[in-house]
């Protein structure tokens, strides 16, 4: 498995980052969780990366993607994978059909819960033979317990941990780049959800 991701490899996968998951996140701010998914999109579509975004019954209690993903990225929003309430994403042939239909086979995942929305579709992808990343700052859960196990569980199964400043430079590599210039401005912008072109430093 390399260590090594890079814009023509990889794609990036978002899960249920939606406006009642994410009041479950209590182990980081939960804005911080959106701020990074949200910069991890930035990134992907700078590179022309593919993305995949899904959600899980949006017409309940979990409700739609929040509004900062679907904004950054309206069209995987309007793409999405929408499960019925699947647990494991991975479990969804829709869900495996859209990453197929990526062609990458090297994957950057984040997802709220850490402990249920991400470790699941994490490891099974490492089985179905992808190298995954998980971007545990643009993802979290309710407790520290949780976070933690499920971060054990997924380096034993092969699952690359990282965080979403060591993702992003990990795809730019050369800040003076087209890419890299406003990306590295958009790490430091006091309000990256906006368009990339707008963070200012």
């Amino acid at each position: 498995m390399s260590p090594h991701f890079t814009p023509d490899s990889a794609a990036l996968v978002l899960i249920d980052h939606q406006v009642g998951t994410i009041q479950l996140v209590k182990n980081i701010m939960p804005d911080t969780a959106v701020r990074n998914a949200v910069l991890l999109g930035q990134a992907a579509l700078a590179y022309g990366m593919p993305i995949v975004l899904t959600s899980s019954q949006e017409d309940h209690i979990q409700g739609p993607l929040h509004p900062a993903i679907q904004q950054a990225m309206p069209e995987a929003y309007a793409n999405r994978v929408k499960r019925s309430g699947i647990v494991n994403a991975w479990t969804d042939p829709n869900f495996v059909k859209a990453i197929e239909a990526t062609g990458r086979r090297q994957l950057i995942m984040a997802a709220v819960t850490t402990d249920i929305c991400l470790v699941f579709p994490a490891i099974s992808a490492v089985e179905a033979g992808y190298e995954v990343q998980a971007v545990m700052d643009a993802s979290g859960t309710d407790t520290e317990i949780g976070e933690d196990m499920s971060r054990r569980r997924m380096e034993r199964s092969g699952v690359w941990l990282t965080s979403t400043n060591t993702m992003v430079a990990e795809l730019v590599q050369d800040w003076s780049t087209p890419q890299g210039g406003p990306l590295v401005k958009a790490m430091t912008a006091i309000s990256p959800m906006l368009p990339v072109e707008w963070a200012k430093p």
